[in-house]
């Protein structure tokens, strides 16, 4: 009985021993097991997953440019036409969602790739209006005496808006990719200021108000030709959001198949302009990734 007591007491005594090891192996693990970080919000505009989308309105100037007509009966070249944009009265029209494209409007929808370095999906919603009162250098042949006997010694004043009224109102297109760096320039609690700057290529897809020698104005959206441009903006962005961007923008425009009759006959025109751009307007950024 004596030697059944002492071997009971050996092995309780051994179990407490190895339970109390194993409490002090845990306790010592969880002493030493390392902290967790906690993962900082970033800067808005900044890292790789970031988005944003914006909408603004622009002003735009153009280049003179010579314009080239063919069609059944004319080959003829306009020298050096001048044009302007054509801005809407400032209104409701400018917040009316119905109404939003009779403005002179921008679209961005822009995601990082990479840290500080954008992919941005544009809209450019520029007007064309080539200026009715001016005279300008003729070349070519047109078969219709009419419109012929309006040529005097190689020039053609445009102010008889029988011979011919060109626009692009509906717009002049530009549907553009872009890639543009960030940098941020001030970083405080609730506000950012970024500046960034790149380049963009893309398609034009006019829709040419243009009516030549009396025939049924054309007004259809149609490719028409490319684009490129250069550009910069500064943005601010408040609470890490919410995003105010002014840009600016300059560019090449080459259209070589513009639409000048309604119908489907073989009538074109051509022409190739340098254009500015100034735009401003409001956005919103985010994550997609998440944040502690």
């Amino acid at each position: 009985m004596k030697k059944l007591l002492v071997v009971g007491l050996m092995m309780s005594g051994f179990a407490f021993g190895q339970i109390k090891q194993d409490t002090l192996d845990k306790e010592y693990k969880l002493e030493i097991a390392p902290k967790k970080e906690k993962k900082q919000k970033p800067n808005p505009l900044s890292k790789k997953g970031q988005v944003f989308v914006f909408y603004g309105w622009n002003r735009g100037a153009f280049s003179n440019s010579d314009i080239h007509f063919t069609g059944n009966g004319y080959d003829f070249q306009l020298n050096n036409v001048q044009a302007r944009d054509k801005p809407t009265k400032f209104g409701i029209v400018y917040i009316d969602p119905s109404w939003f494209t009779v403005t002179q409007y921008n679209f961005r929808l822009g995601y990082f790739i990479k840290d500080n370095l954008a992919l941005v999906l544009g809209i450019d919603h520029m007007k064309y209006v080539m200026k009715q009162d001016q005279t300008v250098d003729f070349s070519g042949t047109i078969s219709d005496p009419k419109y012929a006997g309006m040529v005097q010694n190689g020039q053609v004043n445009l102010a008889d808006t029988q011979f011919l009224t060109f626009e692009h109102t509906d717009g002049l297109n530009y549907e553009n990719l872009g890639l543009e760096k960030y940098r941020n320039l001030i970083h405080k609690k609730n506000i950012d200021l970024v500046w960034s700057y790149g380049a963009g290529i893309g398609v034009m897809f006019p829709k040419s108000n243009i009516k030549l020698f009396g025939n049924e104005r054309s007004d259809r959206f149609h490719v028409a030709g490319m684009g490129t441009d250069l550009r910069t903006s500064l943005n601010m962005v408040f609470w890490k959001n919410w995003m105010i961007r002014a840009e600016a923008k300059a560019g090449y425009i080459n259209m070589w198949d513009i639409k000048t009759t309604l119908n489907n006959k073989p009538d074109k025109a051509r022409q190739d302009f340098v254009f500015g751009q100034v735009l401003a307007g409001i956005g919103y950024t985010f994550n997609t990734k998440k944040y502690n």
